[in-house]
């Protein structure tokens, strides 16, 4: 008898998730491995949240299901929020509270598409949005962001490969994996062209709060109504408040679709951890000194570790002013080192250079690689060494092979 479906037997596999398995598995086996695979903070959850996650649990509040679409009390300082950050009220029946923003993402793709429907993905684009469109019988266009272009698409690009099918375009800015941001001018620009051909926007914003330099965040919901009305932003408390393990995120847009995902949330994971809710609060209405130093702190990472990384013989490497990854083009160097297949570079990387990396092929873009810059400076610098060292080692590796 036949176990698994086809449907999970042709879904990929997250590779961010498959590398840190792998690194976890070569530490368990004794290997000295830097792991720079995992999009999280290294820092604990601030202090004031965790202490309201206590206080839930010793009042009695996270004892109990909350309401499938999340806790009013928490869909009030999302308002609050969006009030004070995006500049714009909203009501409590466009909020749904979701298990992470991944979900909310997924809810939102199950409320909105069928068969056949077409989501614009530009590429590079974060691993799961790809399968998760195909999940819900939608079709992916992916549209190539260059380098050159700092990773980001045009409107005649959009234009290009629009149909009557196309449905919804996807935008994440500052962007995983690039750490690239969209101008205003940009967004409203691509914004105005989802108006006039009446596209839905989905906007993910998880990493609105990681600004660097010069850089602005703008949200493409906040540029004009008609704007506003096709936008469904997705954010959540992961990146912004050291929360990954919390697993809280929020979906914010047209209260019709709102209502649909919320119907879908009911049908799949009801509400979200009670105990989880009660911390968001006060993530979004507490102290956020902890927030800025965070901030302060990828920031000097970023600037500490890019001019080492561009100085490694083959890696070509844009700038980032957002989240904390840094992308670097590696084509060259794979020819160093006698590979074809980026996956294929990422892991001797790995398995020789003692560095676990993710394959770029997994963000449509086969010819770079991700590091995330989130965990502490010395492990960083350590392994670009490493890195470095093992470029310029005289050996060639069988990666032609491959």
């Amino acid at each position: 008898m036949k176990k698994i479906s086809d449907f999970v037997l042709g879904m990929d596999e997250s590779v961010t998730l498959a590398a840190a398995n792998r690194a976890k598995q070569l530490k368990s086996e004794g290997r000295d491995i830097i792991d720079l695979t995992l999009g999280q903070p290294d820092f604990k959850t601030p202090e004031n949240i965790g202490n309201a996650a206590i206080a839930a649990i010793q009042n009695g509040k996270a004892s109990f299901y909350t309401q499938a679409g999340g806790l009013p009390e928490l869909k009030a300082a999302v308002q609050s929020y969006f009030a004070d950050f995006y500049g714009y009220a909203i009501e409590q029946n466009q909020v749904l509270i979701t298990t992470g923003a991944k979900f909310a993402l997924y809810a939102y793709f199950q409320s909105v598409l069928d068969a056949d429907d077409e989501v614009i993905i530009p590429a590079p684009y974060w691993v799961s949005y790809v399968d998760q469109v195909k999940m819900a019988g939608g079709k992916p266009v992916i549209v190539k962001a260059t380098q050159e272009n700092h990773f980001k698409v045009t409107v005649a690009q959009l234009e290009a490969v629009i149909t009557d099918k196309t449905k919804v375009l996807l935008l994440n800015s500052p962007s995983n994996p690039t750490g690239m941001i969209y101008s205003k001018e940009e967004l409203t620009a691509i914004g105005n062209w989802a108006v006039e051909h009446d596209l839905l926007i989905l906007a993910d914003d998880i990493y609105c709060h990681l600004i660097y330099g010069d850089a602005s965040f703008t949200a493409i919901s906040s540029l004009s109504e008609d704007i506003r009305k096709r936008t469904m932003v997705i954010n959540g408390a992961s990146k912004t408040y050291a929360m990954t393990g919390w697993r809280i995120g929020f979906a914010v847009g047209d209260s019709e679709i709102i209502s649909a995902m919320t119907k879908f949330a009911s049908q799949t994971t009801s509400n979200p951890t009670a105990i989880s809710q009660y911390a968001t609060i006060e993530a979004l209405t507490g102290d956020k000194s902890q927030i800025e130093f965070m901030r302060k702190t990828f920031e000097e990472r970023l600037n500490t570790i890019y001019p080492l990384l561009a100085d490694i013989p083959g890696f070509e490497v844009v700038k980032p002013n957002g989240a904390f990854y840094l992308f670097p083009k590696v084509t060259k160097a794979m020819e160093m080192k006698g590979y074809t297949d980026v996956t294929a570079f990422t892991t001797a990387i790995l398995e020789e250079a003692g560095v676990a990396l993710v394959t770029g092929a997994g963000f449509g873009s086969p010819e770079n690689v991700r590091l995330s810059y989130s965990t502490d400076m010395d492990s960083l610098k350590v392994a670009v060494e490493r890195i470095k060292n093992w470029i310029n080692s005289s050996n060639q590796s069988s990666g032609t092979s491959n």
